[in-house]
């Protein structure tokens, strides 16, 4: 119990330094190379961020846990869109673009929609998590063609803004990056061995799982919120989803087809209507603010709950 609660601590002030310093250096990549922070926001960090999904989702499906992995998955899209994007927009608005609500915003939904499809009929194939991956290639094409026409969102150097070098912060944001994840696993970790201390049911581990692997996430939004970075944030939750519901299911399907036997259709049923509902309020006002981000994480908590 003391080790565990030692993980937890430990982890969240590795978290929490480390996901700020792998921000700083997304923003100069984005700065330097002169490229969309929206770009940099879904490839780099939400693709980053989404490694401890990939990971775990595929030890699990390798060793015939399908329903943990694909719960995992699941989670963590609900986990990224209700706590994440909740909690950002607590501590401060979250502002959006038209163009990327049209785009990015909805080809993460369709990978949503595309993910829920695979998994409504309970069972997986090798060739469905074929075709989820040739999704992800696909979704990487359209958004690097995206971001080259999409001057609003290059930050452009001044005349008083150093250039950083681009080898220099690429090192720095990886080693970030893997301290941020290796943060997460021990909170995870911590977690996880007080939770398996009341015997809780394998679908709510799942959730637990989607919910862990999402703090890199939360961290880097939370971080990139302090920096008054909003396209970074909506980039990093395209980018992870986009990866989860993609690259992470279709890898756990390749690896490790079958039957699910917890995972129900009311939980993807929730993984889309949240993607809708936080569509909807970004849509609204361009923004979504504190209210609606209240509402966001009584929906996270309520799922949470529900899982149980």
């Amino acid at each position: 119990m003391l080790l565990s609660s030692l993980y937890v601590l430990l982890g969240l002030i590795l978290l929490m330094g480390a996901s700020d310093r792998f921000v700083e250096s997304a923003v100069r990549l984005a700065r330097t190379l002169g490229v969309s922070i929206v770009l940099i926001g879904a490839l780099i960090v939400g693709l980053g961020t989404s490694l401890p999904e990939l990971l775990v989702s595929a030890i699990a499906s390798v060793d015939g846990n399908l329903d943990v992995a694909m719960a995992n998955v699941t989670g963590s899209n609900v986990a990224n869109v209700t706590l994440v994007v909740g909690t950002a927009a607590f501590a401060a608005p979250i502002m959006s673009r038209t163009l990327i609500l049209r785009r990015e915003g909805v080809l993460m939904l369709l990978a949503v929609a595309a993910l829920a499809a695979v998994l409504w009929d309970g069972e997986v194939f090798r060739w469905e998590g074929g075709l989820l991956l040739g999704g992800m290639v696909v979704a990487l094409v359209l958004l690097i063609k995206w971001s080259s026409s999409d001057p609003d969102g290059v930050i452009e150097l001044d005349e008083d803004t150093e250039a950083h070098s681009v080898p220099g912060e690429v090192f720095i944001g990886v080693a970030a990056l893997a301290v941020t994840i290796f943060a997460a696993r021990l909170l995870l970790n911590g977690a996880l061995d007080l939770g398996e201390r009341f015997e809780l049911g394998e679908a709510f581990l799942g959730v637990m799982l989607g919910v862990g692997t999402s703090l890199p996430e939360l961290a880097t939004t939370l971080a990139a919120v302090r920096r008054h970075e909003s396209d970074l944030v909506i980039g990093n939750v395209l980018g992870s989803n986009l990866f989860n519901s993609l690259a992470v299911a279709g890898s756990a399907a390749v690896a490790g087809p079958g039957i699910l036997l917890d995972l129900t259709r009311p939980a993807l049923v929730v993984m889309l209507g949240v993607v809708m509902l936080a569509g909807a309020f970004a849509w609204n006002d361009k923004r979504i603010v504190r209210r609606e981000g209240i509402i966001l994480l009584l929906v996270f908590l309520a799922f949470t709950v529900l899982s149980y």
